[in-house]
């Protein structure tokens, strides 16, 4: 293929041009278009095990639209109504995804009121928690008499989280006869296992068992009718919720009161979005009836409640859904911002709470309403919704916005990348005080900035370690809006504390202690100098690089030249898993040598000669203490820690590798060691035992698999490396949310914190710039391209792989391709301004190597040009300028 057929690509708009694009869509979203329209990409990824036909290698243009996953406008529907979802009375469940026609409508008749127990009649508990504010500043208390008031807004719970069993008493002023009772509790963690006992006047009798509760009200008949004066309900387990592991029982009532289950249907999205949803309501009854939505990314958490809810996380009282209360007349609603609806009234409680931004893939609307929102919101009537709806609010990916892509003879691999960028693109929004992090991650100098969120969904926050992978991700694909790498370490920079330390995100006011990030940081601003070429950045910070580096990091620095977490009170620190290492650990310190190696690198573009040099002794130093003090020879790996229990990490090891600590032969024990003892069907874990942390050689970080990726592909281990890669992301593409990329894999393959997880994660897109980066084999070596190197790691597994770099001279295509009879033909297309080298993968000795088809470059044994050079694996040719340089190579 000729650099032509990758020229024909319509070029996507840059700089000033594409930056109005992106304000065009976000005024857009603002303005409120309601215009529906499908995903980019749907059918395609909808069809699980059938990938249809891969591409031919030189398709060019029209190939890799189709894996192009992001919406086709900001604009975006849902693809279905999820299979036995609808409850209660719903009718035309589908008119929801069919706007303008007959709408679906939801009927829910009027509760009768719930039995209560006699005047007299009091309730003790083994415990209760002390009165406090509440959620919402309203002092509350939650004695025992709370579970039979009558009120469900007020509840009894109990002051020993986590720890059973817990127990209420409640007894009657004289005996009565009971079925059994129901148990209504709370929304924020319901008890799964309890018993209840009654009073037969000399000891207690069992009458009902209860496990595997997930229902707020839980009726309980009994085996019998029983006269009693005193039931006894104990429970030994209570659901974990952001709220804590507690009882919580809001009523119990004197009877079997049987479920009414609440008209509600479940839309899917067909993948993780993020951004407004918009409902359309046609029309209502006139009592104010309650609608509320729940929000998830997975099917499995997907109950009367979010997974997540920004509002809990703030102690906002949410209750983990938003709420509306649709008006007669019917109205359009849309989630944009955190707040209430009704209780304007200075007498009265805000009522009615929305959460605003959400990143999920399921949608639930039930018509349902909490009671402390009486009047203002009814949980019965009648409900007519029109359509229902999402305004995009992150990066809209179109095949016209990509500025690089990539195709292989493999399309799962070809998947893998597409969904990278998507994932990434969820992650690429605008810094809004309602939608970030509560945990006072709000900051002045973000507000309105575009930025590179660690997730969709959570924490929603730009944190540097997240950028270390993110980063690479979006210059590789969308170029146009690196200033959201940009502002985030920029801002960063502009918090560094007095001694040196520079935050890792803008949460806990830029003061969250991480002993890692501050690399991250160093790394991350060499990368952003070295695909932009933003000399500006580089002379701004230039000040905050070498205050971290020569001031906070020397003053954690042992004798041994080392990286020691607990000198200069930095014991309490943590960094990217939270992680309780302390001393010496591999990880920091093979951090530590990539990043004064880049800073040397950014010195030397800068003309600081003299820091350069200092830094790269330094490196030299740390690299030897690290092989000298870390290595444990009997694993023929490096140690996690030289501290506690003998363990070896996945992290560490793979960054020693990648940072050039490690030569040739630990590298290859690295890695046979992390083959013999990480492998999961899911991945490569993180840890290779568990002495950390219960489960640790089961989790899965793509975050840590990244730098493993690269150490196989650049120690001549690409089929590892795609072995690695399939099970790690052909795990989370083949299980619910599919597509999108997991911030963990726990146990069994599981979302690793459960609903709290973030299932679209930008740390987690590794796969993309190893895929463009290693086995296309082209990166920038010189700020903004202006030297570029290609070498490609091509596995067996693949016929061919190409693809284009965007840079800031135009676009570098690249495309290998293997030849019948074991040869293989390299294609580099360079843009002018650059010049680069091209090192061709040979087959051992006696592999000649032509250019352009007819000049032999390489006999096989030695150079026959000037500029070329040999190893036994690669040729190596220098000194290449723009056009395009083809090389074939046949033994």
């Amino acid at each position: 293929m000729t650099s032509r057929q990758h020229d024909d690509d319509t070029p996507a708009p840059s700089g000033p041009a594409r930056r109005a694009v992106l304000a065009a869509g976000a005024a857009g979203a603002a303005a409120g278009a309601v215009a529906l329209g499908p995903l980019s990409g749907t059918a395609f990824a909808a069809r699980p095990g059938h990938p249809g036909r891969p591409p031919r290698p030189g398709q060019g243009t029209g190939a890799w639209h189709r894996y192009v996953q992001g919406p086709s406008s900001r604009t975006v529907a849902p693809t279905r109504i999820l299979p036995d979802s609808t409850t209660g009375d719903v009718r035309d469940a589908d008119a929801l995804l069919k706007p303008g026609g007959k709408p679906a409508v939801l009927t829910r008749p009027r509760p009768t009121a719930p039995p209560a127990w006699p005047d007299g009649t009091t309730a003790e508990a083994s415990s209760a928690h002390a009165p406090n504010g509440g959620d919402d500043g309203n002092p509350r208390t939650y004695d025992a008499k709370n579970a039979i008031d009558g009120d469900p807004d007020t509840f009894w719970n109990d002051d020993t989280q986590g720890a059973y069993p817990d127990t209420l008493t409640i007894t009657l002023p004289a005996p009565d006869t009971l079925p059994g009772i129901t148990v209504l509790s709370n929304a924020d963690g319901v008890p799964t296992a309890f018993t209840v006992d009654t009073w037969d006047g000399a000891a207690w009798q069992s009458a009902a068992t209860v496990t595997g509760n997930t229902a707020v009200q839980r009726p309980v008949p009994f085996t019998a009718t029983v006269t009693t004066t005193a039931v006894r309900i104990t429970v030994t387990a209570d659901q974990a919720t952001p709220q804590g592991e507690f009882t919580r029982v809001n009523e119990v009532w004197p009877d079997v009161v049987p479920v009414a289950e609440p008209p509600g249907v479940t839309v899917d999205f067909g993948k993780v979005v993020v951004g407004y949803p918009r409902v359309r309501f046609a029309y209502a009854s006139g009592n104010n009836p309650g609608v509320r939505l729940a929000f998830s990314e997975s099917t499995k958490f997907l109950t009367t409640r979010s997974d997540f809810t920004r509002g809990d996380q703030a102690g906002d009282p949410g209750h983990g859904t938003d709420q509306f209360a649709v008006p007669a007349n019917g109205a359009e609603w849309r989630d944009d911002h955190r707040g209430h609806q009704a209780g304007d009234d200075p007498s009265a409680p805000d009522k009615v709470y929305a959460d605003g931004l959400h990143g999920f893939r399921y949608l639930r609307l039930t018509l349902d309403a909490l009671a402390s929102d009486a009047p203002a919101a009814q949980p019965w009537g009648t409900v007519a919704v029109d359509s229902v709806s999402l305004d995009f609010t992150a990066y809209v990916g179109t095949p016209e916005s990509y500025g690089g892509w990539f195709l292989s003879s493999d399309d799962e691999l070809n998947r893998y990348w597409y969904a990278a960028a998507y994932t990434n693109e969820l992650v690429t929004d605008h810094f809004r005080r309602d939608d970030v992090d509560p945990r006072n991650a709000y900051s002045p100098t973000l507000d309105g900035k575009l930025v590179l969120h660690d997730g969709a969904k959570r924490d929603r926050d730009p944190y540097v370690g997240d950028l270390a992978v993110s980063a690479r991700t979006l210059y590789l694909t969308h170029p146009d809006a690196a200033e959201a790498a940009r502002n985030v370490l920029a801002d960063l920079a502009d918090h560094q504390r007095a001694d040196g330390w520079i935050p890792p995100a803008s949460i806990n006011n830029y003061t969250l202690p991480l002993f890692d990030y501050p690399l991250w940081w160093v790394t991350c601003s060499w990368d952003y100098v070295l695909y932009t070429g933003d000399r500006a950045y580089a002379t701004r910070y230039y000040p905050q690089l070498l205050k971290v580096l020569d001031t906070w990091y020397p003053s954690v620095t042992d004798p041994a030249g080392l990286l020691s977490k607990g000198l200069n009170g930095t014991g309490g620190y943590g960094d990217y898993a939270f992680l309780g290492r302390t001393g010496r650990v591999t990880y920091y310190n093979a951090n530590y040598v990539q990043a004064l190696k880049d800073a040397a690198s950014l010195a030397g573009f800068l003309g600081h000669a003299s820091d350069a040099a200092r830094w790269r002794a330094r490196a030299e130093v740390v690299a030897k203490a690290v092989n000298a003090h870390l290595w444990d020879e009997s694993a023929g790996a490096y140690l996690d820690s030289s501290t506690g229990a003998v363990r070896h990490a996945q992290d560490g090891n793979s960054i020693a590798i990648t940072a050039g600590v490690a030569d040739a032969d630990r590298a290859g024990s690295a890695l046979d060691h992390l083959d013999a003892t990480t492998k999961t069907r899911y991945g490569n874990a993180f840890m290779d035992n568990d002495t950390l942390f219960g489960g640790a050689s089961q989790r899965v970080y793509a975050f840590t698999s990244y730098p493993e990726l690269v150490a196989r592909f650049e120690t001549g281990r690409a089929d590892s490396a795609i072995d690695q890669i399939r099970r790690t992301y052909g795990w989370m593409a083949s299980h619910d949310p599919g597509i999108t990329h997991w911030e963990g894999t726990g146990p069994g393959g599981s979302l690793y914190e459960d609903a709290y997880t973030s299932c679209a994660h930008g740390w987690s897109t590794g796969v993309l710039p190893a895929l463009t980066n290693q086995l296309l084999g082209a990166r920038p070596t010189a700020p903004g391209f202006a030297e570029w190197a290609v070498r490609p790691y091509p596995a067996a597994s693949l016929d061919w792989a190409e693809g284009r770099l965007p840079t800031p001279h135009g676009p570098l295509t690249v495309r290998w391709e293997r030849e019948d009879g074991g040869g293989l033909t390299l294609t580099v297309h360079a843009p002018h301004g650059t010049r680069g080298s091209v090192a061709v993968p040979v087959d051992g000795a006696g592999t000649r190597v032509r250019a352009g088809g007819r000049t032999v470059v390489w006999d096989g044994r030695r150079a026959r040009a000037k500029g070329v050079s040999g190893d036994g694996a690669y040729v190596t040719v220098t000194g290449l300028g723009a056009g395009t340089h083809t090389f074939t190579t046949r033994r």
